[in-house]
């Protein structure tokens, strides 16, 4: 896991919206409601009953009219993070579980600093999930909670996310290699219904695709036994130039739809290699995903 002084650059940082928050709580997020916080937002003409503190005394001797100055009301917003703890995700010389506890991290950190709401969730098990506020004073929980996951056994990423109901609109963050026949499949399109889904739901996708190094840059060759994490089916194949020049190209097939994906959907999508440096990974790769 990361350190202590890493996070501490974080407090700079916060993951960008798309929608104005509606929930009750209170917190640093632009609500739809107005209120009382320390930027304005519109006039209106006086009412009966409001409150002559927010009265605009410059505007009435202008206009000799009455107005209210309104504020914009500070909410809370929700941020879910579901994390994709398949076993296919155990793997690399620097797996993918590990840096995929380090993502979810890294977005719960943001959510905290910001006074938002975290949802975290093992999507094989959702009723295992954490909600958490309050501040950074939860984070020691979400490590808690990070370090017991077991990356083991299969997952699907589009069934956990349809039995997902969220309160309004916030950011949803999907920790995962996506190596799920349905997702791989451009005719089963589940990644294309999964973007929809969310985007149904007012969710701002944020897709980070965790790939080991091995998978990014292949160097096995020979005639090679390959056993499915997962399934643990078997595949005899020849690993030669040919094989490799073919698998990269698909890979990149692969990425380039997944990235178009993300945009229409107006998400984001940004492709985590395990051996990449983190702090490369967190302050240059993910910079798009934050408002600075």
């Amino acid at each position: 896991m990361l350190d202590r002084n890493f996070f501490d650059t974080l407090q700079r940082l916060r993951l960008r919206m798309w929608h104005k928050s509606s929930l009750n709580m209170s917190g640093n997020r632009k609500s739809m409601h107005k209120g009382m916080s320390a930027e304005f937002s519109d006039f209106r003409e006086y009412m009966p009953g409001d409150d002559l503190r927010r009265m605009d005394w410059n505007v009435y001797a202008r206009l000799d009219k009455l107005y209210i100055r309104e504020y914009m009301e500070e909410k809370e917003a929700v941020v879910s993070v579901l994390i994709d703890t398949s076993a296919s995700m155990d793997y690399g010389a620097e797996s993918k579980a590990e840096l995929a506890r380090d993502l979810a991290a890294v977005v719960s950190y943001l959510a905290l600093s910001n006074m938002d709401r975290l949802r975290l969730y093992d999507i094989k098990d959702l009723s295992r999930g954490l909600v958490v506020g309050g501040g950074r004073s939860a984070f020691p929980r979400v490590l808690h909670w990070l370090e017991r996951l077991d990356f083991s056994g299969q997952a699907d990423m589009l069934g956990a996310a349809r039995k997902l109901r969220p309160r309004g609109p916030g950011v949803t963050v999907l920790i995962s290699d996506f190596l799920q026949e349905g997702m791989l499949d451009e005719t089963a399109a589940d990644y294309e219904k999964l973007l929809q889904y969310l985007q149904y739901c007012r969710q701002r996708p944020v897709v980070l695709h965790t790939m080991a190094s091995e998978e990014l840059r292949v160097s096995l060759e020979g005639a090679l036994n390959l056993i499915d994490a997962e399934s643990r089916s078997q595949l005899r194949l020849t690993v030669d130039a040919k094989a490799i020049d073919c698998y990269e190209r698909e890979l990149e097939r692969l990425t380039d739809r997944m990235k178009k994906g993300c945009a229409k959907g107006r998400g984001t999508y940004v492709l985590c290699d395990t051996g990449r440096d983190r702090n490369r990974l967190v302050f240059q790769d993910l910079k798009v995903i934050y408002d600075i």
